[in-house]
């Protein structure tokens, strides 16, 4: 008889934690938690929404009868740690303390470690986290900026590269580390596309605080002369530059929304604006998945989508056009985060993975 592990995947957004509980492989119990601003603007920091929104992941379990001493596992959503190699890891309190001083910066990915630690304590198991945003596996020449005072940072959906490029090569009956692809991920916040060689991903956009294709909030790369006029024009100060980086570019600037419903409803409408801001996107998208071809010497086994924006025959059509030569497709117009934690941490459960110690 087969166990009935069940596992709590935690996983904050800027307004909302979502929570799932998993039996083995199938969802039990799925619930976005939403917080709203005027509860948010109490907090000065991210990091102090920590009890807030552990105690209401609690109080929905709880208003559910979900008794979380059940729980055999908790997997969270990563944050912004020291750069690791891709695998699965404990949250330990060496990780607690990084999460909390933000040593690779501060984001709302920081409070899935921090929650999950403290759930797992209150029921006496263990918590990890997969395939950390700050998963790094670039090769040395990808590090390479242009002056030797500045260095590139892997920050990118590693979590969701992995998961898809793994499905992928089960796919098609192949080791994922015998294969070169290049994984162009499209997220509600940032997009990052990385080329994948034997199964590293040596080379990827730091999609976090600029580069690469701008986003729904995300200005991505911009143009360096203008940026540094921007900083000493004393029109603004460090945290609202950043703030226009990070959360407030993108289609939110061009189109004075970040909500995506909207934003298809005005390209439904075919609005001018918006339809040419998606064309926008997707142009430089294709750039971004272009340059990877480079990246591995034109030896590409396959190009793979994913994200929900690719349920858009009009985005995805303008990206095909412009790459689809390059090598052959695969599409999963999805994200399946929750699912990709559960399935990891039913491997932990199973001993079908190694744990490391973070350090």
């Amino acid at each position: 008889m087969m166990l009935q592990n069940k596992i709590l995947v935690v996983y904050p957004e800027k307004r909302a934690t979502r929570i799932a509980v998993y039996r083995n492989t199938e969802p039990m119990f799925l619930k976005t938690i939403k917080h709203p601003e005027q509860e948010l603007s109490r907090f000065p920091n991210i990091i102090d929404q920590r009890d807030y929104r552990r105690d209401a992941i609690l109080h929905e379990l709880k208003r559910n009868d979900f008794d979380i001493h059940k729980v055999n596992v908790i997997m969270s959503r990563s944050g912004l740690i020291k750069p690791l190699k891709s695998g699965i890891y404990k949250v330990n309190t060496r990780m607690v303390e990084d999460l909390m001083v933000g040593i690779m910066g501060v984001h709302e990915t920081n409070l899935g470690g921090l929650i999950a630690f403290d759930l797992a304590a209150m029921v006496g198991i263990n918590a990890y986290m997969a395939d950390p945003v700050v998963v790094d596996e670039l090769s040395d020449l990808a590090r390479i900026t242009g002056h030797p005072i500045f260095v590139r940072k892997s920050i990118f959906h590693a979590l969701s590269h992995k998961y898809f490029a793994r499905k992928y090569a089960k796919s098609i009956n192949k080791p994922y580390e015998e294969l070169n692809l290049i994984v162009c991920h499209v997220g509600l916040g940032g997009i990052s596309v990385g080329a994948h060689q034997k199964g590293l991903v040596v080379d990827v956009n730091q999609a976090f605080d600029g580069g690469g294709p701008f986003s729904i909030t995300r200005t991505g790369t911009l143009p360096v002369g203008q940026l540094i006029s921007l900083c000493f024009s004393g029109k603004y100060n460090e945290n609202e530059i950043r703030e226009m980086v990070n959360s407030k570019g993108g289609y939110a600037a061009y189109l004075g929304t970040d909500n995506i419903q909207q934003i298809n409803q005005m390209i439904a409408e075919k609005d001018p604006n918006a339809l040419f801001i998606s064309e926008a996107c997707a142009y430089q998208v294709s750039k971004e998945i272009a340059s990877h071809y480079a990246t591995l010497e034109g030896q590409v086994d396959a190009i793979i989508l994913t994200g929900q924006i690719f349920n858009s025959e009009l985005f995805l059509d303008n990206v095909k056009r412009r790459v689809g030569k390059l090598a052959p497709m695969a599409l999963y117009p999805s994200i399946n985060d929750l699912e990709a934690h559960a399935m990891n941490g039913l491997q932990v459960l199973r001993g079908e993975v190694e744990v490391t110690e973070y350090v």
